[in-house]
């Protein structure tokens, strides 16, 4: 049953008066179970749970956090239809796509579970002392990551399991040993009380401490600023907008302890269609494009939302084919009201600006709350004057580029702004010929794709999900796969330490037999 209520570490918490519904955007009404939103004096009672479970919690052998791990993905799998009947209130999507995301959101966990387990991601280095060393001694030096501190998480709208309370952020924190307490998002906060439940009903079966996680409503923004604000908290993870993020971002930096915000924003995620690929295949280049425009009804962050070519008959055939096929497409409902207006308004807002051409715009009738697909078009020349057309439209929408020459297409991806992908179409190993657009393009995305789409997010330890500003705001870290434990955690060197105080990844007899870096070689021996 959902109450609606905040969970306060192992506590159920409605001290407020302030609550709201959640909408269920194919049936275009209000679900029925009533949120509280959580209060200033809850916020802080969960931030200092979290600092005070951090103490021990911090300490925990990687086996003792993959048995909380791996419980959590039991008890969220334990929901079952219940969990998935939720998500699907709460999102207009299908009960397959509900049970597609679940699974991925298991799959991660479990993934961080045998990560940690492992042991290898506190990369350890040492280096034995030298005390004979002319003309200076060398003394022993020993490093290892340790968890930074109780990370809050905000969860995204479009994706209510995988990026969300139980998502990347909360499984790589958790991973890392810290207390994470979740900003559940208002557009599915019913689904977010049923996974933070099980999360709790983990950390209790497995003997975790009380504040290791947290979850709390809000349908504004109050009680995410008085977390960011707050002393004991020490990371931030976001999935959402550039302005949200940024909004994060710049309140952190102000603080009188600044911390990192780890915040995955905006991205138009750039495709370059190169002269033979397009002479060759444009029109089945143009069906798979038209999928992925509108996969999801658009609501990727990895959304194929800027194509770019050369202007040539191929490209002609190319817009043509793109404008037929994606208004065969039936469109699809978005995850709520506000985003049909805040989609329906950027598209109205971008078609406005001068020199830009509607190509497709799917004119049909649709049901309430769905989505109008679109293409549309300009000059080279004018999308290089005009940053206006830069912006992410979040749905069924793209922008072609014709640019003039190589080298007007070269000039345009220098100045994009950072993004998360980049996507290269090439025939006939032309991409031999485009070297310095293909490395210019490298330098603006955290993935760069051949010969397919942006749209799929594997999780596997590969990946990079991030990017330059405003992709990310750090292009150092991925917010998929294992390697994003390391946005959580910072390293500290050991310096001279009786061998029995130092901590076990670190000791010469290696007790958790994990690769080291000893003396510049990797070994998992001992020490002797």
């Amino acid at each position: 049953m959902i109450t609606g209520k905040n969970h306060i570490g192992n506590q159920l918490s409605a001290k407020g008066t302030k609550t709201f519904k959640t909408f269920n955007p194919l049936l275009n009404i209000e679900n029925d179970w009533e949120m509280t939103e959580a209060i200033a004096e809850e916020v802080n009672e969960a931030a200092t749970l979290a600092a005070e479970a951090f103490k021990t919690y911090s300490k925990f052998s990687g086996y003792k956090k993959a048995k909380f791990l791996n419980a959590i993905a039991d008890e969220i799998e334990a929901l079952g239809d219940t969990l998935l009947d939720v998500y699907s209130s709460e999102t207009g999507l299908p009960k397959g796509r509900a049970a597609g995301e679940r699974g991925r959101t298991l799959g991660q966990l479990r993934t961080f579970a045998n990560h940690v387990k492992a042991g290898n991601w506190v990369e350890a280095s040492i280096d034995t002392a030298q005390p004979k060393r002319d003309p200076l001694p060398k003394v022993d030096l020993r490093k290892m990551n340790v968890a930074i501190g109780t990370v809050v998480v905000f969860g995204a709208s479009n994706f209510p399991l995988a990026y969300s309370t139980a998502g990347g952020d909360t499984a790589a924190a958790l991973a890392a040993g810290c207390p994470v307490i979740v900003k559940s998002h208002p557009m599915h906060a019913g689904t977010g009380y049923l996974v933070a439940s099980a999360i709790i009903k983990a950390a209790i079966n497995s003997d975790m401490p009380n504040g290791v996680f947290s979850n709390l409503n809000s349908n504004g923004i109050e009680v995410g600023q008085i977390l960011v604000q707050n002393r004991n908290v020490k990371a931030v993870g976001f999935t959402g907008s550039i302005k949200g993020g940024r909004a994060l971002y710049d309140l952190a930096a102000k603080r009188q302890e600044p911390i990192p915000v780890f915040a995955e924003m905006g991205s138009v995620n750039p495709v370059v269609i190169f002269p033979k690929a397009l002479k060759s295949r444009a029109a089945d280049i143009a069906k798979t494009y038209a999928k992925s425009i509108t996969l999801g009804t658009g609501q990727f962050c990895t959304n194929p939302g800027l194509i770019l070519g050369i202007k040539s008959e191929g490209l002609t055939n190319f817009v043509n084919a793109l404008s037929k096929e994606i208004v065969q497409i039936e469109p699809s409902c978005m995850l709520h009201p506000n985003l049909v207006e805040a989609y329906e308004k950027n598209k109205a807002y971008i078609i406005s600006q001068n020199g830009l051409k509607v190509l497709a715009d799917y004119k049909t009738e649709v049901k309430i709350n769905y989505a109008r697909q679109a293409v549309t078009a300009v000059s080279g020349n004018i999308f290089l004057d005009n940053p206006t057309l830069h912006q992410e439209v979040f749905g069924p929408f793209s922008l072609v580029v014709r640019c003039e020459n190589e080298n007007q297409l070269q000039e345009i991806i220098l100045n994009l702004e950072g993004q998360l992908t980049g996507t290269i179409i090439s025939d006939d190993n032309e991409i031999q010929n485009y070297s310095e657009i293909v490395n210019a393009l490298q330098n603006r995305v955290g993935r760069i794709i051949f010969n397919g789409v942006p749209t799929g997010v594997e999780v596997c330890p590969s990946m990079v999900h991030g990017g330059p500003y405003p992709a990310s705001t750090d292009s150092r870290f991925t917010a998929v796969g294992v390697d994003s434990i390391k946005r959580f955690v910072r390293p500290v060197s050991y310096q001279d330490w009786p061998n029995d105080l130092l901590p076990d990844a670190l000791k010469n007899e290696n007790p958790l037999s994990i690769l080291r870096n000893v003396n510049g070689q990797l070994t998992s021996e001992i020490i002797k």
